[in-house]
């Protein structure tokens, strides 16, 4: 909705007259009474009566409505002037960091910690990605730099191997699988698991990790697109969830036990980039987490 129209709709509502609501907007009659017009026109109904004026029904609903938008957006000018009077000229962009889950478990932290010793003066932003965004989230320019798993199966991307981790499987503790936790089960006896279900526009590679390259295992009833919402479902005894073994040192949820799934192959976490990417920043962020991974690699797994 045109907040042009608004305004001068309530104008004409306080004011009670078109002249009068044209001298204090320093628009013409003939220019209120057209955005009157297409405001009526947009919302198909009478906003106005003529004579005298005053508002209709809905009219006087939508002055509460106007007063209301008309003042946020009065609010929003206000905080962005103090933005920008406030910022140096030449204050840098921040680094858009994303994050899938815990990332790549302790390595994560150390890096962004790392990068803001190396850089102080650049901003972070820190931006958690569900199930479907190991790919978007670079390629649509919400992130410049993403902890993810698996490697994403795109040309757009280029990715760095961080940390390799044997699979685990999350499930309630009233399993039948719970007395394997110590030696672990096979991916033959968690084939029947309810494993929670993801959106249709999951990337085929995510899914492919997620049921351990098994797609009749998509067949739980509850959704998950975060970790999170794959615990609540699993401690609800409900589904059943994947991972990395780190996992279970991020997510240590009462009612959650975690299974080592012996001959699934082991999986990685990965740096991802865009293919293209030409920001000094990101390449400083992506160097020092390179030359921490060997660092940590044996605390995690590999």
């Amino acid at each position: 909705m045109d907040l042009r129209l608004l305004s001068s709709f309530l104008a004409v509502v306080e004011e009670g007259h078109f002249k009068r609501a044209a001298a204090r907007l320093f628009l013409s009659p003939p220019a209120v009474t057209q955005h009157i017009r297409q405001l009526e026109s947009e919302l198909g109904t009478p906003l106005l009566h003529r004579h005298p004026v005053s508002p209709t029904r809905a009219g006087a609903r939508l002055a509460g409505h106007a007063r209301t938008l008309l003042a946020a957006a009065d609010a929003a000018m206000d905080d962005m002037a103090e933005v920008i009077r406030d910022a140096p000229p030449d204050a840098p962009r921040p680094l858009r960091i994303g994050i899938m889950g815990h990332g790549s478990a302790e390595l994560t932290p150390a890096a962004i910690n790392a990068f803001r010793r190396a850089r102080p003066e650049v901003p972070i932003e820190l931006r958690q990605l569900d199930f479907t965004e190991h790919v978007t989230a670079l390629t649509e320019d919400r992130v410049d730099i993403a902890f993810v798993r698996p490697a994403p199966d795109d040309d757009r991307i280029s990715v760095d191997v961080l940390t390799t981790e044997q699979r685990i499987v999350a499930v309630p503790e009233g399993s039948a699988l719970v007395d394997a936790r110590a030696e672990g089960v096979r991916v033959a006896d968690i084939l029947d698991l309810p494993f929670v279900q993801v959106p249709g526009h999951t990337p085929a590679a995510f899914t492919d990790y997620l049921y351990f390259n098994h797609e009749a295992q998509r067949r739980g009833p509850d959704f998950a697109l975060t970790p999170q919402e794959v615990l609540t479902g699993v401690v609800a005894g409900r589904a059943a969830g994947s991972g990395l073994k780190s996992f279970a040192r991020y997510y240590a949820w009462p009612g959650a036990v975690f299974v080592p799934v012996l001959d699934a192959p082991w999986e990685s976490s990965y740096l991802a980039v865009r293919a293209d990417e030409t920001d000094p920043e990101v390449k400083v962020f992506r160097a020092l987490t390179m030359a921490l991974a060997p660092e940590l690699r044996p605390r995690i797994g590999r």
